[in-house]
Order: C-alpha cells, then sequence, then structure tokens
C-alpha cells in the first residue's frame, strides 16, 4: 500500500463508474436471452472481467496503488475467468 494519502474519490467518478456497471449489466442480461453461439460463451465473461476491473480500481480505490499490484489484479481476475471458460468449453463439448 503506497504512503501518501489520497484524496477520496468525487462523486462524479463513482456516479460514473456505477452507470458503467449497470450499463455493462444490461449488456451482459441481453446476451442471455438471445442465442449467439460461442459469443454466448465469451461476451459475458469478458463483460465480467470488465466489471470486476472497475469495481476493483474504483470502489476498492485500485487506482492509487502502483502498476505492480494493478497489474497483479489483473492477471488473477483474467486467470480466473480463463478457468471458468475453458470449464464451459469442457462441459460444452461433452
Amino acid at each position: 500500500m503506497s504512503a501518501e494519502p489520497h484524496a477520496p474519490a468525487s462523486y462524479r467518478s463513482i456516479i460514473l463508474t456505477y452507470f458503467a456497471l449497470l450499463l455493462l449489466a444490461a449488456t451482459s442480461v441481453a446476451f442471455s436471452v438471445r442465442n449467439l453461439g460461442t459469443v454466448n460463451l465469451w461476451a459475458p465473461l469478458g463483460i465480467a472481467f470488465i466489471q470486476a476491473a472497475l469495481v476493483i480500481f474504483f470502489f476498492m480505490h485500485m487506482k492509487h496503488e502502483g502498476w505492480l499490484w494493478k497489474t497483479l489484479f489483473l492477471m488473477v481476475i483474467m486467470t480466473l475467468e480463463l478457468f471458468i471458460g475453458l470449464t464451459y468449453v469442457d462441459v460444452l463439448f461433452r
């Protein structure tokens, strides 16, 4: 954790992040009601990755940390998404 104090997040950034999360959730719901083939598998996982990154960076204040912590958190989320996606692919082709 960085030793420097940082300013609290502005209401504008919190509200914009909240609306971005709502828009991504609506997009995920829209993908769930349509049959688009393999896009039904990978698009929601990509949307979930973006939502997780927004929550981590803005609501968990990760944007104030160093580049190493940001990179490590994104790699963990991407690895988790990859494992979930590969599990879906395994179940899909059984």
